[in-house]
């Protein structure tokens, strides 16, 4: 069984169809692309997959069960988590709480407890404190624990963000666009931080990109979208090579 199994997933605004019959089957343990021109309908998909949008019509199924029509709260405490392709940080946060604000779903202490700051209350302290620390070392920000959000570099900044989506205690990983706006050295740094991420945290990554040299690089698995709809899917390697892709996506 497939960790994430999508079947028939569509999506209509009012009179335009952006999503139509969409399909997937990530494996668990896979790094999967979702690859296409701009419009195509990538991101559509990953706000129906983390219910920022409600489909309408299909499956979503996570490990087997029906996660369709779930709220975004809702479908991170079951285990999705994903990042944007405009880096959305708590900026005039710390880096230290930033990565604190993703372990909440994880917090046992109830509303009194925190308010009249009980001794359950300073224990799930320490261990918050503790969890962000050895996540932000993971991503060699341990040094930066101090600095507000928006003073990190732009890389360090992606950094945080899957630091914080990792936080949530993920099953899967969306990661939307992660290279946008880095340089060559920037990107081939990522590459090897997602290949990091997969070995380190068993994680399932699925990931929305446009750098065919990240895309080629890490990926096992594609699916091309081209106006709301799959027109190819399989091995990497095969689909970058697919007539009807280079033509629809490549532009040659």
């Amino acid at each position: 069984m497939a960790l994430l199994d999508v079947q028939n997933l569509s999506i209509r605004f009012g009179g335009l169809q952006a999503v139509d019959q969409f399909h997937i089957a990530v494996e668990q343990g896979q790094l999967y692309g979702l690859i296409g021109p701009n419009g195509a309908g990538k991101t559509t998909v990953f706000n129906m997959l983390t219910g920022v949008y409600k489909p309408t019509s299909g499956t979503i199924l996570l490990d087997g069960v029906d996660i369709t029509g779930k709220n975004n709260v809702q479908i991170s405490k079951m285990g999705i988590a994903r990042t944007f392709q405009n880096i959305r940080l708590f900026n005039e946060m710390s880096v230290l709480d930033n990565v604190k604000v993703g372990l909440h779903n994880q917090v046992k202490c109830g509303l009194f407890t925190n308010i009249l700051r009980l001794p359950g209350d300073y224990k799930t302290e320490k261990k918050m404190n503790e969890k962000a620390m050895q996540l932000l070392e993971v991503f060699g920000l341990q040094d930066d624990v101090k600095l507000r959000a928006r003073n990190l570099p732009y890389g360090k900044q992606r950094k945080l963000e899957i630091a914080r989506a990792l936080a949530t205690n993920p099953r899967l990983l969306l990661l939307d666009e992660p290279a946008a706006g880095m340089n060559p050295n920037e990107t081939a740094e990522l590459m090897q931080t997602i290949r990091l991420i997969r070995e380190r945290f068993q994680m399932t990554i699925l990931l929305i990109e446009h750098d065919m040299r990240l895309v080629s690089g890490i990926c096992e698995r594609l699916t091309v979208l081209n106006f709301g709809s799959v027109l190819c899917e399989g091995e990497t390697s095969a689909v970058l090579r697919d007539p009807e892709v280079v033509k629809a996506y490549l532009g040659e």
